[in-house]
């Protein structure tokens, strides 16, 4: 890492690196998470909730990028191992055993919801003290809102189509 890169940062460092990869031990979850999702996802609607959850899938992925960019840039290295994913993780993994569309949809629409809360934080704790992390992990929060209300519209429409037909 640049010596300046290093020095515009106003907080503990070694402390800043750790949670960044609390989130990185995230996004690979939620990425696997909404991939498989989208591989086993049964029911009603269920094309349009595959691609929405691929989609999702590769945001989480490129967040995990970012994160690892950061991570690599402030002088650490990101969680190796997926292991170190499950012992570091905030918001933890679902697996999608049950392929009906609203378990999936509900299962991530948890996750989103765990993610906002945990990028509120982050963004709290940077904020005037890392711009440069500051700007990423708001980045990523945008999108994770965004994702919780596609998932939410999704997870609304499908109800009204099962409660037309029950």
């Amino acid at each position: 890492m640049g010596t300046k890169g290093r020095e515009i940062v106003g907080m503990d460092v070694d402390e800043l690196i750790a949670t960044l990869n609390h989130a990185f031990a995230d996004e690979w979850l939620a990425y696997y998470q909404y991939w498989l999702g989208a591989k086993v996802v049964k029911g009603p609607m269920k094309d349009a909730v595959a691609s929405e959850l691929l989609l999702h899938a590769n945001e989480e992925l490129a967040h995990a990028d970012m994160l690892a960019l950061r991570i690599i840039q402030l002088g650490g290295e990101p969680l190796a191992s997926p292991k170190d994913w499950l012992d570091q993780t905030h918001c933890g993994y679902d697996a999608p055993t049950d392929p009906f569309v609203k378990t999936i949809l509900d299962q991530n629409i948890k996750g989103e919801q765990c993610a906002i809360g945990v990028y509120q934080n982050l963004l709290q704790m940077v904020k005037d003290k890392d711009p440069v992390t500051y700007n990423i992990v708001l980045t990523i929060l945008q999108q994770e809102v965004e994702h919780e209300e596609d998932l939410q519209a999704l997870d609304e429409d499908i109800e009204s189509l099962i409660g037309r037909h029950s």
